[in-house]
């Protein structure tokens, strides 16, 4: 059994949690700011907060917003998240979730496969 795999698990969700309730309070009303995932590193050190921010135009402005506020944000996770490693925090816009987006709004119809 691995142990990694579910504290890997846990700290991704409390890190997209605590994100989202970190930019709930800190952003201003536009634009709208997603926190869509989170990724860390093996040695726990570091950590991304994926986003979606809409409208896109205000993406540049919102992510120089996000990691001018990341010392701060691990300070709120280092207050809120009971842990002993705190990782150092980086913000990024999920284009992984963008292309997602961009096909589910060409609406393509699957074709039925061939028996």
């Amino acid at each position: 059994m691995t142990y990694g795999f579910d504290r890997n698990e846990r700290l991704t969700s409390l890190f997209r949690e605590l994100a989202a309730a970190f930019i709930r309070n800190e952003a201003n009303t536009p634009p709208l700011i997603t926190v869509t995932g989170a990724r860390i590193t093996s040695d726990l050190g570091h950590a991304k907060i994926f986003v979606t921010v809409y409208p896109e135009k205000d993406e540049e402005h919102a992510l120089h917003f996000l990691k001018r506020k990341g010392s701060e944000f691990r300070g709120y996770v280092k207050q809120k998240g009971n842990l002993k490693i705190i990782p150092f925090f980086d913000f990024e816009i999920d284009y992984g979730e963008k292309n997602r987006l961009h096909l589910d709004s060409l609406d393509i119809k699957p074709t039925p496969a061939a028996e």
